[in-house]
């Protein structure tokens, strides 16, 4: 079978951090993409290769892409992790703040996905992971742009799935709760944050990125080609769909 190749965004740190890992343990050759060096990252995968850019700006992605297939020839892989999830009042809410969430978590989703869709083509096989989030079911009032745009990226995921389906290429998403890394922890998991998550939650301990990896490896899984348009929310039971 041929070594599949897969692209994770938002791959410097946390989460990403760990689904590169997981997917070079499978053995998927991978890059990833942030807008930040990966030297970490870079020392815990062989042959990982890292790409820096922005994933908002159309002509990095697709630059990044190349290079993606110069070196490893194909692509049958997205995640799509990268995100931003700033906390604050909806009146103190400025227009930009509003801009910025929707770029990194909307539209950086749609920038990636549609540049990487004609290598998924070729290859003629795909798996399309969006991260998102289970605030779009608890909705924390002081989330409403980030909740506005993981919604949006749910209801993206459904309607890519529907039209890439004949392709034979899914597209899924996760939805985590809070999940301790070194970003949350300086900003929405401090003072206190983590524990009034945890305290909505029927498991109660606080998310580590290694609580998705099952997930993740599940949904790209050559035997989940069946699994598309799905939003699987792994919460430790914040909400139940």
């Amino acid at each position: 079978m041929e070594t599949r190749t897969a692209l994770v965004t938002g791959a410097a740190q946390g989460l990403g951090q760990e689904f590169v890992v997981a997917l070079a343990g499978r053995g998927y050759r991978v890059a990833g993409l942030d807008l930040f060096p990966q030297p970490e990252t870079a020392g815990k995968v062989l042959d990982y290769l890292e790409l820096v850019g922005d994933v908002t700006d159309e002509e990095q992605v697709r630059a990044g892409l190349e290079r993606v297939i110069d070196q490893f020839g194909t692509l049958h892989v997205v995640v799509n992790n990268a995100g931003v999830y700033p906390a604050k009042p909806f009146e103190e809410t400025t227009a930009e703040d509003w801009r910025r969430v929707m770029r990194v978590n909307l539209e950086a989703p749609f920038l990636v996905t549609k540049s990487a869709l004609p290598y998924l083509k070729a290859a003629g096989w795909g798996r399309i992971v969006n991260i998102v989030s289970a605030a779009v079911f608890t909705a924390p009032p002081t989330m409403v742009p980030y909740v506005a745009s993981k919604a949006g990226l749910i209801g993206f995921t459904r309607a890519l799935a529907s039209a890439l389906g004949p392709y034979d290429i899914t597209v899924n998403a996760i939805a985590p709760t809070m999940v301790r890394t070194a970003t949350a922890e300086r900003t929405v998991g401090a003072a206190g944050g983590f524990d009034e998550v945890r305290s909505g939650q029927v498991v109660k301990r606080t998310q580590h990125p290694s609580d998705l990896v099952s997930t993740l490896l599940y949904v790209v899984d050559e035997g989940s080609g069946f699994l598309t348009g799905q939003t699987l929310n792994v919460s430790g039971g914040s909400a139940f769909l």
